[in-house]
C-alpha cells in the first residue's frame, strides 16, 4: 500500500470539526468513510457524501487514510487501540490523530501501531471553524517523514497548511503552544477593551487602529466573532506538559484563571 495513491480515506468523530474535514474530502474526490455515536452526525454526514460505518473497526477495513477527531485522550486511545481498528487496517495505513491531546498518548500509540506497521502521526488544527468550514485549517504535524507524507493529499483537502514541526507529539505541542499566546492575547484585549470602553473610546474604531499599530493580534482582528468558548482540556494538557518539563509557567496560570471569566456575550458587549 506504501506506494499507492490514497482514495480511500476515514472520520472517527463527525463533530463540528470532523464532520468539514470529512465534507471537504468527500468534496475533493475522496472516499470518505466515517462514524460516530451521534446518530443524527452520522446522517448529516451521509448528506454530505460520506459513507457511514457502524464502528471503527468496519472503518479500519475500508480506508487507507484515517482522521481521529474525538475528544479526549481516553477516547483517542480507545479508537486505536481496543476498538478494533488497528487489526482491521491494512499494513501502510495512516491514523492523523487530530484531537488535541497529551503527546505521550500520541507516542505511546505510534509505538503499538508500528508494530503493525501502520502510522500514527498527530495532526492537531488551528484557526477555528470558520476555517474548518472554509477547507482553510492549519496542521502542525508530529510524526515519522514517510507517514507525514503519505497523509498529506488527504489532509489537503481541509487544510490550507500542513507543517511538520518534527518527532510525534510535536504536532501536540506545536498546538499548545499556539493556544497559550493566542489565550494571553484574547485575555489582554478582554482587558483593553473594557478599560477603552469605560474611558469613551468607540471599540470598534479602536479595534480597526490596532490593528495598524505593533499591538495587533490574530484574537482582536476578529473579536466577537468567535466562540469565546474556552478550551479548558487543552489549557490542562499545556499546565500537565509544563509540569513536566519543570517549567514555571505563571503567566499561564493566570490567564486560565482569567479566561473561564470570558464568554462570547461579554466579547461581543464591548462591541457595543
Amino acid at each position: 500500500m506504501t506506494g499507492s495513491t490514497i482514495s480511500n480515506t476515514g472520520v472517527i468523530g463527525l463533530g463540528a470539526m470532523g464532520m468539514e474535514m470529512a465534507r471537504h474530502m468527500a468534496a475533493k474526490g475522496f472516499e470518505v468513510h466515517g462514524t460516530d455515536i451521534d446518530q443524527d452526525a452520522m446522517r448529516r454526514a451521509s448528506a454530505h457524501g460520506v459513507q457511514l460505518c457502524g464502528s471503527a473497526a468496519e472503518l479500519g477495513e475500508r480506508a487507507e487514510i484515517v482522521v481521529v477527531m474525538v475528544a479526549t485522550d481516553a477516547q483517542v486511545d480507545q479508537v486505536i487501540r481496543t476498538s478494533g481498528l488497528l487489526h482491521r487496517l491494512r499494513p501502510g495505513a495512516v491514523i492523523c490523530i487530530s484531537s488535541s491531546i497529551a503527546p505521550q498518548t500520541c507516542r505511546d500509540l505510534a509505538t503499538v501501531a508500528a508494530a503493525l506497521d501502520i502510522g500514527v502521526i498527530d495532526t492537531p488544527v488551528v484557526l477555528g471553524q470558520e476555517a474548518a468550514n472554509k477547507g482553510e485549517l492549519t496542521v502542525y504535524a508530529g510524526g515519522e517523514e514517510r507517514w507525514v507524507e503519505r497523509a498529506t493529499p488527504a489532509l489537503r483537502a481541509f487544510a490550507r497548511k500542513i507543517i511538520h514541526v518534527g518527532a510525534i507529539g510535536s504536532g501536540q505541542i506545536a498546538k499548545t503552544m499556539n493556544n497559550l499566546l493566542l489565550w494571553a492575547n484574547m485575555c489582554a484585549n478582554f482587558e483593553v477593551l473594557t478599560l477603552a470602553k469605560a474611558l469613551g473610546v468607540e471599540t470598534p474604531k479602536l479595534i480597526e487602529a490596532l490593528g495598524h499599530g505593533s499591538g495587533a493580534n490574530w484574537s482582536l482582528s476578529r473579536w466577537g466573532t468567535g466562540t469565546g468558548k474556552w478550551a479548558e482540556k487543552d489549557m490542562d494538557v499545556a499546565l500537565d506538559i509544563a509540569q513536566y518539563a519543570k517549567i514555571p509557567m505563571p503567566l499561564a496560570g493566570l490567564v486560565d484563571q482569567l479566561a473561564k471569566s470570558i464568554n462570547q456575550d461579554k466579547m461581543k458587549a464591548l462591541l457595543s
